[in-house]
């Protein structure tokens, strides 16, 4: 996926409470021209999400389904559950100069890149341990037994960190909004995507 008539494809990975979700909603509605893939899963919608917007909750024969029919760029299972970011929506956006942006983890991001080597990776830090453990007990929703595992996993998770093109420290939500903001215009202004945008132009200037 190479073709400077394409969007990017961003991978957005970080553990869980270091403030993805919140700083990509921000970024969707600083910029224009970036969507998120909305992924699938076969856990249960939270209280407020809405099915096809936040993910596409489905059940788990109809996702083993897709799996087998090769539907999934990659998939996983997280927390007794299933995640897939469906292949045929993410081409045809990126195809239309739509920048796409995937929530995944590490191990996703190696799947993706083993398919789109062009991807651009973001890895998304907390200032402290001390900061991801309140923002996770801040929810509300989990148990003490369910904190401990998603702070170990999110030691693990953090550690792939290198494998990712920037790295964001979420401390102040608007500065690292901004360098989201920033990391996206840089590639759009990278010179192949600048060439076939401005053709026109670039004929008349060296006519």
């Amino acid at each position: 996926m190479s073709d400077s008539a394409t969007g990017t494809l961003f991978i957005f990975s970080a553990p869980s409470g270091a403030g993805k979700t919140s700083l990509v909603k921000a970024l969707l509605e600083a910029m224009d021209g970036i969507e998120v893939s909305v992924s699938h899963t076969t856990r249960p919608p939270r209280p407020g999400e809405v099915d096809g917007v936040d993910y596409h909750f489905v059940d788990v024969p109809t996702f083993e389904k897709m799996v087998a029919e090769g539907a999934f760029l990659e998939h996983a299972r997280v927390f007794d559950n299933y995640y897939g970011t469906a292949r045929a929506s993410v081409e045809s956006r990126l195809q239309a100069g739509v920048d796409v942006i995937l929530e995944i983890d590490w191990q996703g991001a190696r799947l993706v890149r083993e398919q789109f080597p062009d991807a651009v990776g973001v890895f998304i830090l907390p200032p402290s341990r001390e900061a991801l453990e309140a923002r996770l007990r801040g929810r509300g929703q989990d148990s003490d037994e369910v904190i401990a595992r998603r702070m170990r996993d999110a030691v693990r998770e953090m550690s792939h960190y290198a494998e990712f093109d920037y790295l964001v420290i979420n401390d102040d939500f608007d500065v690292a909004l901004g360098e989201l903001q920033a990391i996206v215009t840089c590639q759009r202004l990278a010179t192949p995507r600048q060439a076939a945008r401005h053709a026109d132009l670039l004929a008349r200037l060296l006519a």
